[in-house]
């Protein structure tokens, strides 16, 4: 007898639950059938007078239609989600998932790791030293006499106690040597600041700053070292060529152009239709700035170079105002990712 009404029971649920449409009769169906009170639950209660072996029977079967039917509703529940939309929150159920967006480094954070990584495969240490600076540190120990127009309050920024926000990280070469006893390669990135602000230039920008210094350095280790660099960074078909020039703390001294990678030599605007890019200023080290922190010229000779971080991302990526990287606009820093 309750066999039979067990089967017509089945029969009831699984025709109640094709008819099913939304969750508020989700919701009755769970509670007419499942809840504590339910139809089925209330069989289950039943069978505590059965024998022990038809308990078993029947026990197993009601079971199996209860743990059946919650797999269903659950189903069923996730069916009417994706098919209605909640007018009470305004909100479609059926758009896909929004996903968080994932940040990615600064252009020219990626362009600083990406030269530490090419100068870390030469033997360069990366180190790193203060932005605000003596003079001493900045200009006397770099050999940069009292008249020259660097220290003028026009060029630098200085503080009310006399020190100075450094303008370039050479710096770096007189601390480094100063707390070193050679033989030392390092290369020193960081922030640098001036008094220039236009499409070219920034008030606060980057640079990083190489020094080695051995035994036997010459100017031919400097221009390899230099040539492999420019190869990394902008393609190994990249042509290079040293102009003499001046810097009061190397002697000699060089510019370093690379060959236009927009026009490829033919001129245009960008290389001011000259064909070359001025990368970077490099020479050996003065023997000025060696007798600054005491290394025996007779043994030890070296070579510097910097150059500015935002001019190898300007030329690298085709950005023709510097101030685009400091701005902020989400469109042009996604553009990096």
């Amino acid at each position: 007898m309750i066999l039979e009404e067990i089967e017509k029971l089945k029969k009831e649920i699984w025709e109640s639950f094709e008819k099913i449409e939304s969750l508020s009769q989700l919701e009755k169906f769970r509670i007419k059938y499942l809840g504590k009170k339910g139809e089925i639950t209330s069989y289950l209660k039943l069978l505590k007078d059965f024998p022990l072996e038809e308990k078993k029977r029947l026990g197993k079967e009601l079971n199996e239609l209860k743990s059946q039917l919650e797999k269903k509703l659950k189903s069923k529940e996730r069916e009417i989600l994706f098919k209605e939309e909640d007018k009470d929150l305004g909100l479609d159920l059926t758009l896909p998932g929004r996903f968080p967006s994932v940040g990615t480094l600064h252009p020219i954070s990626q362009i600083i790791d990406e030269l530490c990584e090419i100068f870390s495969r030469l033997g360069f240490e990366v180190v790193t030293g203060p932005e605000i600076e003596t003079e001493y540190y900045n200009f006397t120990a770099l050999n940069i006499p009292d008249w020259h127009p660097a220290r003028d309050m026009q060029a630098t920024f200085y503080l009310k106690n006399g020190a100075l926000l450094r303008t370039h990280t050479s710096p770096m070469q007189i601390r480094a040597m100063l707390e070193r006893t050679p033989p030392l390669r390092i290369v020193a990135p960081g922030k640098v600041y001036r008094c220039d602000a236009d499409v070219r230039h920034s008030p606060m920008f980057h640079q990083i700053e190489g020094l080695m210094v051995d035994e036997d350095v010459s100017f031919t280790d400097l221009k390899g070292i230099l040539t492999y660099f420019a190869k990394e960074i902008f393609g190994e078909k990249t042509k290079v060529r040293f102009r003499p020039s001046y810097f009061p703390f190397t002697e000699p001294s060089v510019e370093m152009d690379i060959e236009c990678v927009i026009c490829h030599g033919k001129g245009c605007r960008v290389c001011g239709e000259a064909g070359w890019v001025e990368i970077l200023g490099a020479g050996m080290v003065h023997p000025e700035v060696f007798k600054a922190v005491n290394y025996d010229t007779n043994i030890w000779q070296g070579f510097a170079f910097g150059l500015g971080i935002e001019r190898i991302a300007m030329i690298r990526y085709g950005v023709e105002d510097i101030r685009m990287f400091f701005e902020n606009h989400l469109m042009f820093l996604q553009s990096f990712k």
